[in-house]
């Protein structure tokens, strides 16, 4: 069963693409997207910040997003995240870390650790892409992040994550849950290459 929660009424969407981007005077459905649950590795005794996402110009929106062959960027009528893409994607990173890692704490705010690490994620895509107005889409989300000590700026460590998910139809439900597929995907490859590095890190020290 998908995750997904839709906050306020669901509006009836029909099949066809056209119907999904017109504007429509009426409360828009609001999305929910959740971490799944996962199997925390062995504990790593370090303090994580994950600091708030960077979002590139145009997903920079509560709007949800959907890109044409053309590179033309639209948004889908009557949908919205539950806030700002940097927000949410920013809460879904702090639960990936608790539930997929196993650090001693992991903190939405930098300034709890003095001490500890930092990492920093940025959103390069995160949008439903057509490959023609009569198919399905492909969702592609793709991240960058950096992992340092909260005593430098110097990053450790890079590392990105691409995920492709196709939605099962072209209704905005299915869209919506090849949303939380692929931005599930994507996290938990940041959350086991910042994992990485920071333990190797502290083999060193």
């Amino acid at each position: 069963m998908s995750r997904l929660l839709a906050l306020t009424c669901t509006l009836a969407l029909a099949a066809c693409t056209g119907t999904l981007f017109k504007d429509r005077a009426v409360p828009p459905s609001v999305y929910l997207l959740s971490a799944t649950a996962g199997t925390p590795g062995p504990s790593i005794p370090a303090d994580l910040a994950v600091l708030k996402p960077r979002v590139r110009v145009g997903l920079d929106t509560d709007r949800v997003a959907a890109l044409y062959p053309d590179r033309r960027l639209d948004y889908f009528a009557g949908a919205r995240w539950s806030g700002p893409l940097d927000e949410v994607v920013h809460d879904l990173a702090v639960q990936m870390f608790r539930t997929h890692a196993n650090f001693r704490n992991v903190s939405a705010d930098r300034s709890v650790f003095a001490n500890g690490y930092w990492l920093e994620i940025d959103v390069l895509d995160f949008q439903a892409e057509y490959l023609s107005a009569d198919t399905a889409p492909t969702v592609h989300v793709h991240l960058s992040g950096r992992i340092g000590t909260s005593a430098s700026r110097r990053a450790l460590s890079q590392f990105e994550a691409s995920s492709r998910q196709a939605a099962a139809d072209n209704r905005l439900t299915a869209i919506i849950a090849a949303y939380e597929q692929a931005a599930d995907a994507a996290l938990a490859d940041i959350v086991s290459d910042a994992t990485a590095a920071l333990d190797k890190g502290l083999e060193r020290q």
